[in-house]
């Protein structure tokens, strides 16, 4: 049985087929024990830690951090014997530069499959070949051709002849006397040039040929001494531009690509992008309103807090955002439901999801059966829940199987919002800052501690006045929390 084991990106879950490296927790030499954390990767869904299958010796690392994968692809190989001596063919040799070492064709011909990936016909990567060795994966092993580079943009390719392409003759210009010497970079006239060309874009150059214009002999007056097509239409019609001295190119603001920033769309981001598109587009949104006084319920949160029981625990408002709509779902079952195309499926148990902002983008992992919790249970759940969200340790299984949102959208300062229903839910809640505000109370304008909710559902399940009732329990339970436990419990 060969020493050297693969150890292949798994599966995450949830059916996703990518996943990207983010950091290396081992290095080659390293020895490493049985389920020990050995790669962190991002998915569409989170940054997880995958352990190790074996224990043993890091021989080879076969992808850099900062690339993605598919799922079943090899990313390490692992002597499971290092004590036996050394191998016959070492898999790998450490580089000077510090680069991750290529294995070699004899050793992944010897490497042994970890029989969780299953059996692989012979032929087949992976599967017995020719002569009894394993089939090595396209891709790895030695090169048989030279690599190929494309040319850098804007370059001039190595067989490109230096001088610029034949133009058609013009008439000779009168002999005159030696142009002053200019600034590299910029033709005697004062345009900017590149690779012996002069900038200017394609439409300006189309104008410049069926006008007779020879661009080499303009004064570029676009940013970066570009030239324009005023210029060409201004030395069609015979004006005389004025030859300016060349100037420094950073006296011309640059709206270009040197000022702009491009981020890849990858992992969370990507995901939620296309959840939400989808969503916005598939679930018919009706979004409704509801201002309330939370007077009584922040009065009710400082009495808890003061009580001996839940002094170690955190308790915030969202806390009683919770238990409302949780009380409200039983009053009104059909908002945690899901449409599926030709019934809907109510569900007799609330994964209550909480959207959390982290650093790799939206994240709405879920309390499973959050309505069988009591209220302390509760509250451990959420600040569990929302101190792995910020650690940006949540698994891809906290995010999945949600049947109800709540979006926290007051701690930014925010009175509420229209928030986008999770695909796969019919309703989503977003509860707004609490702010102290004039209110008539008992006939007379105090000033109140005030909130507005704002609740978006899918109309194809939920009707206007399905929705108007939830909403204005979850309020009347803000209102006054003490009364609506009374009764409703």
């Amino acid at each position: 049985m060969s020493r050297i084991k693969t150890f292949n990106l798994p599966d995450l879950g949830e059916g996703l087929t990518e996943g990207e490296i983010l950091a290396w927790l081992v290095k080659v030499g390293d020895t490493i024990e049985l389920n020990q954390p050995i790669v962190e990767v991002e998915t569409a869904k989170a940054a997880v830690e995958i352990p190790a299958k074996w224990a043993g010796q890091v021989q080879a690392i076969h992808h850099p951090e900062g690339t993605t994968v598919e799922v079943g692809t090899p990313i390490i190989a692992i002597d499971t014997d290092p004590g036996a001596g050394p191998l016959e063919t070492p898999s790998t040799t450490a580089t000077p530069s510090g680069d991750l070492p290529t294995p070699s064709a004899a050793s992944l011909a010897a490497v042994e499959v970890a029989p969780a990936e299953g059996m692989v016909e012979p032929g087949l990567i992976g599967g017995a070949a020719p002569g009894g060795r394993t089939a090595v994966l396209v891709g790895y092993g030695p090169r048989t051709t030279a690599a190929k580079r494309r040319p850098r943009k804007g370059g001039v390719p190595a067989q490109a002849v230096a001088t610029p392409a034949p133009v058609a003759p013009t008439p000779a210009p009168a002999p005159t006397p030696a142009p002053a010497p200019v600034a590299p970079g910029r033709n005697a006239q004062g345009a900017a040039v590149t690779g012996g060309l002069v900038l200017a874009k394609p439409p300006v150059r189309k104008l410049a040929k069926d006008l007779g214009v020879d661009l080499g002999t303009l004064t570029g007056s676009g940013p970066l001494g570009s030239i324009t097509r005023e210029d060409v239409q201004r030395a069609a019609s015979g004006a005389a531009t004025v030859v300016a001295e060349p100037i420094a190119a950073t006296t011309a603001p640059s709206f270009g690509a040197d000022r702009e920033q491009r981020i890849p769309v990858k992992g969370v981001r990507k995901l939620t992008a296309e959840n939400m598109s989808r969503s916005a587009f598939t679930a018919p949104h009706v979004t409704e309103f509801l201002t309330v006084d939370v007077t009584r319920a922040m009065k009710a949160l400082d009495r808890l807090r003061g009580r001996r029981e839940w002094r170690d625990v955190r308790v915030s408002p969202l806390l009683l955002v919770a238990k409302a709509v949780l009380l409200a779902v039983q009053r009104h079952p059909m908002v945690n439901s899901t449409w599926a195309g030709d019934e809907i499926v109510v569900k007799e148990y609330v994964n209550l999801g909480i959207a959390a902002a982290t650093e790799r983008g939206l994240i709405v992992p879920n309390v499973k059966d959050a309505g069988r919790l009591s209220l302390r249970e509760l509250a451990d759940a959420l600040t569990d829940l929302v101190q792995t969200a910020k650690s940006g340790r949540t698994s891809p299984a906290a995010m999945s199987g949600g049947t109800l949102t709540i979006t926290n959208v007051g701690v930014f300062g925010v009175d509420t919002g229209t928030p986008i229903l999770p695909p796969g839910e019919s309703a989503i809640l977003a509860f707004g800052a609490v702010r102290e505000m004039p209110w008539v109370h008992k006939g007379k304008v105090k000033v109140r501690q005030v909130t507005t909710l704002g609740l978006s559902f899918d109309h194809r399940i939920i009707d206007g006045e399905l929705g108007s009732k939830f909403l204005r329990d979850v309020g009347d339970f803000l209102t006054d929390p003490e009364a609506a436990l009374l009764a409703w419990t």
